[in-house]
């Protein structure tokens, strides 16, 4: 059970609303939104005020979300344990052996002498709509060398158009959490879509994320200055320069 799954079913056993916690925690009701959604996380000072709003010791909550210190593993990698734990003696080693064969077969295929790094990449689609809203699971990590920028902090897979011809369908980018200017390519969420887009703010204060394919203009957003739509912005998908939408 990943974090916000963990905060949200606590919430609900305690007959908390939302609301409450938000109240509790001096943050807003979209922010709750976001921690239960894997969205965000809280910060340091935060998370100390949401142990004790949920009655919880941070041990319980992590729990299930690490393994023996080594990290968070994806829904797919907790299926594999448990669909490995009852092979026999003789299948599991078959199992070992073709593990190493192919970890063997990736190091060998990389570039010899370049440092190795590993970053997550989500799986999720995220180009001409719509992905899953759940930032923090399906991924899993990928080896890079420096044919990665090194400011690199995560990869997206991407599917669709809207993005085309400069992001293609299939294709991974590579982003990093450094502030977005004007122009640049990032990854969004708006009230639980994900998004990949061009950003844009113009005098007003209205927000455009724009596709960069003009002939699917309809996957745009506008979020007018002052909008009560949840607005997150995740990091800026590494393009220098970056293309431009024409509006």
């Amino acid at each position: 059970m990943d974090f916000g799954t963990q905060i949200r079913d606590r919430r609900k056993e305690l007959g908390l609303s939302r609301s409450d916690v938000a109240q509790s925690l001096g943050v807003s009701i979209s922010a709750i939104g976001n921690y239960e959604n894997s969205i965000n996380f809280p910060s340091e000072k935060v998370m100390l005020r949401l142990f004790d709003c949920l009655q919880i010791q941070p041990n319980e909550l992590y729990k299930d979300s690490f393994q023996g210190g080594e990290g968070v593993m994806t829904h797919s990698e907790r299926q594999m344990m448990e669909q490995f734990r009852p092979l026999s003696p003789s299948n599991k080693d078959l199992v070992r052996n073709l593990i190493d064969a192919l970890w063997q077969s990736q190091q060998e295929a990389l570039p010899s002498g370049a440092p190795v790094r590993e970053i997550p990449l989500y799986q999720f689609p995220a180009a001409a709509g719509y992905v899953a809203p759940v930032f923090n699971t399906d991924f899993e990590y990928l080896s890079v060398r420096d044919n990665v920028p090194p400011a690199a902090e995560f990869a997206v897979r991407i599917q669709g158009d809207s993005m085309e011809p400069y992001i293609t369908d299939g294709s991974v980018v590579y982003v990093n959490r450094d502030p977005l200017r004007d122009g640049d390519i990032g990854i969004f969420w708006v009230d639980g879509d994900m998004f990949c887009k061009q950003y844009h703010a113009d005098s007003s204060g209205t927000v455009y994320l724009l596709s960069l394919n003009r002939n699917r203009s309809d996957a745009d957003v506008a979020l007018p200055s002052g909008s009560e739509r949840s607005f997150t912005c995740f990091g800026r998908v590494m393009m220098n320069p970056p293309p431009v939408a024409g509006m």
